[in-house]
């Protein structure tokens, strides 16, 4: 059961804060990465929102990243039952919303709001950390340089480094680095504040992000399905928005085309749902997992897999998008090909898109309450089509990528790397 407390906190920007009016208390959650018990606990809070289950209480809680400067918020999100989809009397409807179907869902946290720039360029970072080790990988590979590296690293202590050198990747735990912007002017045209979403990223980029922070973590962290992103949206509402059904009530809660000058805005700005998410509506368009089927839903509201490039599903509508593109059951498929009209890379990038609506689109994570088996972690984070697979096989034969295995230690190889580079 969803707690009955009207407590607020504060936007994830910062420390996650619980604030109570009628208490007058304070409180912070800090997760720890890996930690067993993350965001449960077995007694119910005094304060602040939780959801109840059979192992105890879900609650709020901060992950950091390790090695970065930067956090994230997660908010528990209770399980229940919800039509996906609009009616066909709804205004603004689009004859792929529907028809209708019922989808139960179990509990899972959602993160306050999406991928921010500073959060997604920590991760951008990964592509010149990894090709400094792969280029001291390459002396490991000249006998005599082997035996100066190897007396070098051990002389500068950097014993977690050499160690990390001397493992290979494996490509089911290693990660594809994003590839730099070839034109970071397109991309951060409309900002890159860091408390700004992030945008234009393919969804294979924002999957492989994903896998990123759980590497680290020890948690698993994935997009949402397209049912889970439409029942938090929702908040428990049958409306077309989660505050109701009028559109003039939309700018209190949205950054879209007849408030948003045009431009992206820092993310938790406006009022969230009464579940603790912030823009879900508007100011930048999501990934969710599934691809996109004109025809509507699958029935039982699991996720439609594909093995397409696109489409794949857009939720939420971005600063660009009328009212009736910000609904809760609004969709829009992906089109790759015109989303990297502008793109000069041979072949396309595999991880960013040049061209509108693509700038408007980010993503944000969720945490399963329980994490899939080991086996079927592969299908939220890998490759799923097989000209993405060519795509990135190709840059990494040429050069242009590189690829690595990510870890919890893997911070302290980084800093270690500094070390030696000074």
């Amino acid at each position: 059961m969803y707690s009955p407390f009207l407590c607020q906190w504060t936007p994830a920007k910062r420390t996650l804060l619980f604030v109570c009016p009628f208490v007058g208390l304070l409180i912070s959650f800090t997760a720890v990465a890996g930690g067993a018990e993350l965001g449960l606990v077995d007694e119910k809070p005094r304060v602040g929102r939780f959801v109840k289950i059979a192992q105890g209480y879900m609650v709020p809680y901060r992950q950091e990243i390790p090695g970065t400067e930067q956090s994230f918020q997660m908010v528990p999100i209770p399980g229940g039952t919800f039509l996906m989809g609009s009616p066909e009397t709804e205004k603004g409807r689009n004859q792929d919303e529907g028809p209708q179907v019922k989808v139960t869902i179990n509990p899972f946290w959602m993160s306050e709001h999406e991928v921010t720039w500073g959060q997604y360029q920590a991760f951008m970072g990964l592509y010149s950390q990894l090709k400094q080790i792969q280029g001291l990988r390459y002396r490991l590979s000249d006998e005599a340089e082997a035996t100066k590296l190897q007396s070098q690293l051990k002389a500068a202590g950097a014993v977690d480094l050499l160690k990390h050198l001397q493992r290979l990747p494996e490509d089911v735990d290693a990660i594809t680095a994003p590839t730099e912007l070839y034109e970071p002017d397109i991309t951060y045209e409309f900002g890159s504040d860091a408390d700004q979403p992030a945008v234009t990223m393919t969804q294979y980029a924002a999957k492989q992000y994903s896998k990123w922070v759980s590497k680290l973590t020890g948690s698993f962290y994935a997009l949402p399905s397209e049912a889970q992103w439409e029942y938090a949206a929702r908040a428990g509402a049958e409306t077309t928005y989660h505050f109701g059904n009028d559109p003039e009530r939309l700018g209190e809660y949205a950054w879209y085309a007849d408030n948003a000058d045009d431009a992206l805005h820092q993310v938790g700005t406006k009022k969230p749902n009464r579940w603790g998410l912030y823009d879900m509506h508007g100011n930048v368009a999501e990934w969710v997992l599934d691809g996109y089927d004109p025809g509507g839903f699958a029935p039982d509201g699991q996720v439609r897999w594909s093995t397409e490039v696109f489409p794949r599903v857009i939720r939420g509508g971005s600063w660009e998008s009328t009212a009736a593109g910000c609904r809760s059951a609004a969709r829009l498929a992906s089109q790759d090909e015109e989303w990297k009209e502008e793109d000069p890379n041979l072949p396309k990038s595999p991880w960013w898109f040049t061209t509108d609506p693509a700038r408007g689109v980010g993503f944000r994570l969720i945490r399963a309450l329980a994490a899939p088996p080991d086996e079927d972690k592969k299908k939220y984070w890998e490759i799923d089509a097989e000209e993405t697979g060519w795509d990135v096989e190709d840059r990494l034969e040429e050069g242009r990528g590189v690829k690595d295995n990510i870890h919890p230690g893997l911070p302290a190889v980084l800093q270690q790397l500094k070390k030696v580079d000074q």
